[in-house]
């Protein structure tokens, strides 16, 4: 089970490191899709921050079960709020779908862990 929590926590970690990167340094990508979800700029920066902050906890939680465990409840959150964000604008399902799923794999990191420890 444990190889299982550590491909799950090192995948998150990657593509989080790698939104939250690119949303921090303005990438033409990451503008435009707050320009789309009518989200300002400041606000893209601060989920850079957040997202690039859990993939950091995830990495932590290499070491230590309890960083990555509040990586994934951040992962999860930010999930949410991204689905949200989707429904709002009415966005198709299949834009949806990426962060529909890292959700569903930051859930479902979260029981593994909680499961493994206690």
């Amino acid at each position: 089970m444990q190889i299982v929590i550590w491909v799950l926590q090192g995948l998150l970690a990657a593509v989080f490191i790698f939104a939250g990167y690119g949303k921090l340094t303005g990438s033409k990508m990451h503008k435009e899709n707050f320009i789309k979800w009518e989200l300002p700029q400041w606000f893209r920066v601060f989920t850079g921050i957040i997202e690039f902050g859990s993939a950091i906890m995830l990495i932590v939680g290499f070491w230590n079960d309890m960083w990555a465990v509040y990586g994934a409840i951040v992962l999860i959150l930010v999930s949410i709020g991204g689905i949200f964000t989707h429904i709002r604008i009415r966005d198709s399902w299949r834009a949806t779908m990426p962060i529909f799923s890292l959700g569903v794999i930051a859930l479902l990191l979260f029981f593994l862990i909680i499961y493994s420890v206690g």
